[in-house]
């Protein structure tokens, strides 16, 4: 059965009853080499509706953002959008991508570290007000090119792991001064971003980031920012592991943000 997509590269079917996904991937080997065609991938996209109900269950006042660049397939990205995902979009590319699914732009954060000035000025023409920032730098160029921008403020949270180390981020000790100059730039600061490494099992480092997240929420409030938001990142995996070792922080999250 062809898909619902627009997409002449991408077909979606349904199993019939008796077939596995392992029939499906041997009847596509099958048709590909007879047609001498290159090589293909199959995508069970059951499991991303099966995900984003494990995600609702278990982390209901989180709403997920999609990071587009995991996977820009358009079939993924129109599904997500039919459940009510926001992404999270790191380029204009994405920006057009999802939008062009009738996503609004209240559910989209432009989140690229280094953002060119050109689309930054794309964000604020298409509606997209919040994005992240973590230096002084991109602060100015948000301030010149998109003064309606809502931000976030990316921090890098400490742990003597090395396996947690950020490549971007600020430190909480310049988050005092870049609040500082947000002020007197009149850009609103709405938020704060951390982000933990899929690859970090102890759920322990989510309660310090958490910790950290809260010192800059007070810190802003001392300023006059009213925050409302906090993005916890985008390094998770899905696995029944992780969401469940996290599930225990959930009251934490509601009585440090709501």
């Amino acid at each position: 059965m062809k898909g619902f997509v627009d997409d002449a590269k991408c077909s979606i079917g349904l199993l019939e009853e008796g077939m596995t996904l392992r029939d499906v991937i041997n009847d596509h080997i099958y048709e590909q080499t007879l047609n001498e065609k290159n090589a293909f991938y199959v995508a069970d996209l059951g499991n991303i509706v099966k995900k984003h109900i494990k995600w609702r269950d278990v982390m209901a006042q989180i709403k997920p953002f999609y990071t587009v660049k995991c996977n820009t397939s358009l079939a993924v990205v129109e599904i997500l959008a039919a459940l009510g995902t926001g992404f999270s979009c790191a380029s204009k590319n994405e920006i057009v991508l999802v939008q062009s699914l009738g996503v609004a732009p209240e559910s989209i954060i432009y989140t690229n570290p280094c953002k060119q000035v050109s689309q930054i000025k794309y964000a604020a023409k298409s509606g997209v007000e919040v994005m992240t920032c973590d230096n002084e730098g991109e602060l100015m160029k948000i301030a010149r090119n998109h003064p309606s921008a809502k931000l976030l403020l990316h921090i890098a949270t400490e742990d003597t792991n090395e396996e947690m180390s950020m490549k971007f981020g600020a430190t909480l000790k310049s988050c005092r001064h870049l609040l500082e100059s947000a002020k007197e730039l009149g850009v609103q600061v709405i938020g704060v971003k951390f982000q933990i490494s899929s690859s970090y099992k102890d759920p322990q480092a989510y309660a310090h980031a958490l910790s950290d997240a809260r010192y800059v929420f007070d810190m802003a409030e001392e300023l006059g920012f009213n925050m409302s938001l906090l993005d916890v990142g985008d390094g998770f995996s899905g696995t029944e592991f992780q969401l469940k070792e996290l599930q225990h922080l959930n009251h934490k999250l509601l009585f440090f943000f709501f």
